[in-house]
């Protein structure tokens, strides 16, 4: 009776577990009329209804933007504080490329007309020397064309700018990444370290 009563405990006790191994894809054959044999691919292959993916800009269409018109990568890639951004830089190098071409012409249609009179009646005359003139015609040479090389430079940048930021738009930057510093005990004795912690 004994016996029968451990054996009896023993089954009880296992048969939960026997039912929880139970197959979870029913099985044609018990279940007539239902065809499960596509079951597990249409479950891997059908698509999970998920949240509004995050916007991922293409780097080559954000750069191919901003080469052809300035900012407008950075409005492909949604960041619109940056536009005026540019286009302020954009005013600023068209002021004194203006401003440097004009003193430039300026300075050298004096100095050409110094040249050919003897009795010259530019706006200059009380102020510079035929000297003078040449050499503010040649500093306004050289400011043109810094102005020029730093046009070009700030169009570039532009351009990396909205390459770059469409290639970190979603660049997980988590808190969870910390660095401390640490009492460590090694062979030779104690001393500090450095621990980053990635969670």
């Amino acid at each position: 009776m004994k016996r029968m009563v451990s054996v009896l405990l023993v089954v009880m006790a296992f048969l939960p577990a026997f039912h929880c191994t139970a197959q979870a894809v029913p099985d044609s054959v018990a279940m007539p009329g239902i065809d499960t044999t596509d079951y597990r691919t249409r479950q891997q292959t059908t698509p999970l209804i998920t949240k509004h993916e995050r916007f991922q800009p293409n780097p080559k269409k954000a750069g191919l933007y901003s080469s052809i018109v300035p900012g407008l990568g950075q409005l492909y890639n949604r960041e619109y504080w940056k536009i005026p951004v540019v286009y302020v830089g954009i005013g600023v190098a068209g002021y004194f490329f203006t401003n440097n071409l004009n003193k430039y012409q300026s300075y050298r249609k004096a100095y050409i007309g110094r040249i050919n009179n003897p009795y010259p009646t530019d706006e200059y005359v009380k102020k510079y020397s035929s000297d003078q003139l040449q050499q503010l015609q040649n500093d306004y040479s050289k400011y043109l064309d810094l102005t020029v090389l730093f046009s070009a430079i700030g169009y570039c940048l532009q351009v990396i700018d909205a390459i770059t930021s469409a290639h970190l738009k979603n660049f997980d930057i988590s808190r969870d990444i910390s660095l401390h510093v640490r009492p460590v005990v090694v062979p030779g004795g104690a001393g500090m370290g450095l621990v980053m912690n990635f969670r």
